[in-house]
């Protein structure tokens, strides 16, 4: 048996609110993958949310994911979900913007890893960077 048939990943998917088709797709794509469990601890309950929010979703999960595409239109919160995730020492892994190749300079100097839309490659990168 593979370690990630076993094992329930936590994990924070950055997010901006409600309603956002990326962060959807992303996590459609993420819960159809193949032998992988998780647990996303970013809650959309609102559209507006504080640092000590994002902290406590932040804490308890083992790597951080940021989607990468929604940097550019809500580039402040996902800065604070990056200094939240540094200050934790929690892993962080960007995934490019779909069919794309560069991520901003910034994104990609806090990335453990950067990988693209495909579900393989996004759960050995959360397998292989996870923080226990």
């Amino acid at each position: 048996m593979f370690e990630s048939e076993s094992k329930l990943y936590n994990i924070f998917i950055s997010h901006i609110g409600q309603n956002e088709e990326e962060y959807n797709t992303f996590t459609e794509k993420l819960a159809a993958a193949h032998d992988f469990e998780f647990k996303n601890y970013g809650i959309l309950e609102k559209d507006k949310i504080t640092g000590e929010e994002l902290q406590e979703q932040i804490m308890p999960v083992g790597i951080v994911i940021i989607l990468s595409g929604l940097y550019n239109k809500y580039k402040d919160i996902i800065k604070k979900q990056i200094d939240i995730a540094n200050k934790l020492e929690k892993p962080i892994i960007v995934i490019r913007p779909y069919g794309m190749e560069n991520v901003p300079p910034e994104l990609e100097e806090a990335a453990v890893d950067i990988v693209g839309w495909n579900a393989p490659c996004i759960v050995d990168a959360i397998v292989e960077n996870y923080l226990e």
